[in-house]
């Protein structure tokens, strides 16, 4: 077992890893659609010397319990609670990757900010599927979203294509070897295929718009952008989030491949949080 790794009970039968370690203000980690605790090792190597940190593998993703029955993110946003509330947790910072940053929207339409600080959102619209892709900040054209699910995720050869695919394409911007490609594939595979869909689905046709603008104007709110889309993103964000700071960097998993870079962002954010109580 990883360091700091243990298991939460959220109902019968279905237990939700996490690592934890380290002491003091807490950093809750989660990742992204289908992916687990171990993307964000840069991180926890980092800040566990200054802060606690939780990474979780949500729901059927890594060494969680995988179950035929919630995979979607209203229940993902219920267990993040359960999370919080078993290990104690006290004004906590949150950190979402990709569609782990709908748990924590779900988490504000469940909760509220109890028991949250600040928030930080990596790399994800918290309207992911839209009509109007050429305005608004959105995973891509409807057709081409509704063609990626009803492909890739049928079956694990072609879930496999589509990580090789977006890990390349999107998520990384240098060229990746073949034993980092294999890595990020295999994180994925952990989710079987058909949950796979379902959270895809519940993903995408998730509306957050609400609750990103109430977490800006409630607490301290950072979201950090890929390159690709910079413009789209943050014009949606100041419309949506108006009070949100916004930071641009790298691809999609900008937090792994320019950790150092990621680190020091994360870092100057929790000071200003800090200085400003």
């Amino acid at each position: 077992m990883l360091q700091g790794g243990k298991y939460v009970k959220v109902e019968p039968g279905v237990e939700i890893f996490v690592q934890d370690v380290g002491q003091g203000d807490p950093i809750v980690l989660i990742p992204g659609w289908t992916f687990t605790t171990e993307v964000f090792h840069k991180q926890i190597e980092h800040f566990q010397k200054t802060n606690r940190v939780i990474a979780i593998d949500p729901r059927s993703h890594g060494r969680s319990s995988v179950t035929m029955h919630g995979n979607d993110y209203v229940t993902h946003g219920t267990d993040l609670a359960k999370v919080i509330e078993a290990l104690g947790l006290v004004d906590v910072t949150l950190v979402g990757w990709s569609f782990g940053c709908l748990t924590m929207w779900e988490y504000v339409r469940q909760h509220g900010t109890r028991n949250v600080k600040s928030f930080v959102f990596v790399d994800l619209s918290p309207k992911p599927l839209s009509t109007n892709h050429e305005q608004d900040w959105v995973e891509g054209p409807l057709d081409e979203i509704a063609a990626a699910y009803n492909y890739y995720t049928r079956d694990a050869e072609k879930q496999r294509e589509f990580i090789s695919g977006y890990a390349t394409g999107v998520m990384v911007q240098r060229e990746l070897a073949e034993n980092e490609l294999s890595w990020i594939i295999e994180q994925s595979l952990k989710t079987p295929p058909y949950i796979a869909a379902n959270l895809f689905a519940s993903g995408m046709f998730s509306d957050y718009r609400v609750e990103a603008k109430v977490v800006s104007e409630s607490v301290p709110t950072l979201t950090i952008v890929a390159e690709h889309w910079a413009e789209t993103a943050k014009r949606f964000m100041e419309k949506h989030a108006p009070e949100s700071a916004v930071e641009v960097l790298g691809g999609h998993m900008m937090f792994w491949e320019h950790a150092e870079r990621f680190n020091e962002l994360l870092t100057s954010f929790l000071h200003a949080e800090k200085a400003a109580r």
